[in-house]
């Protein structure tokens, strides 16, 4: 139950890989950028531990067919970008949905997630906004500086060209 509480967690189908492909794919969520795992897991012992864990909507979600769970303790950017990584080019694995931060996405949402730039840049993107007002203000305040020197300099100038 440890694997969906509170991590981010993506649902795809696998039916038809080989068990090499799988075992490369778990390779590379166990490095240590992703720290994910993929299990393949009951739907049905999914739908019963979701909903001991207080998570309603994916304990209602029907689920059929065959079901791997991928959950990550780190970005959940990174880890969608993983398993659509993953799951191009190869049409037996299909992302079913999707839990971050508590809220159901669908599989649209989740590419949408993919697509996201990763959390640094989202980091930095947000602190340039943040110093964007800051700077904006230190350039006002120059410019009325500068006008005022600009002024005392002409002045100073005529009354240099009066003497």
């Amino acid at each position: 139950m440890d694997l969906i509480n509170r991590k981010p967690i993506i649902l795809i189908t696998y039916k038809g890989l080989t068990a090499n492909v799988f075992n490369a794919f778990r390779a590379k969520l166990a490095e240590p950028s992703l720290n994910a795992v993929c299990r393949v897991v009951p739907n049905t012992l999914l739908r019963v531990a979701a909903g001991q864990l207080g998570m309603d909507a994916l304990a209602n979600t029907p689920l059929a067919g065959d079901t791997a769970l991928v959950s990550g303790a780190g970005d959940p950017v990174a880890l969608a970008k993983a398993v659509r990584e993953f799951a191009k080019g190869r049409d037996q694995v299909k992302i079913k949905l999707s839990v971050v931060e508590g809220s159901l996405l669908s599989e649209a949402d989740t590419y949408a997630l993919a697509d996201l730039p990763p959390r640094e840049v989202l980091l930095a993107q947000v602190l340039g906004l943040l110093q964007a007002p800051a700077q904006q203000l230190v350039r006002v305040l120059n410019a009325k500086v500068a006008s005022i020197v600009y002024v005392l300099k002409a002045y100073g100038d005529k009354q240099t060209k009066a003497a």
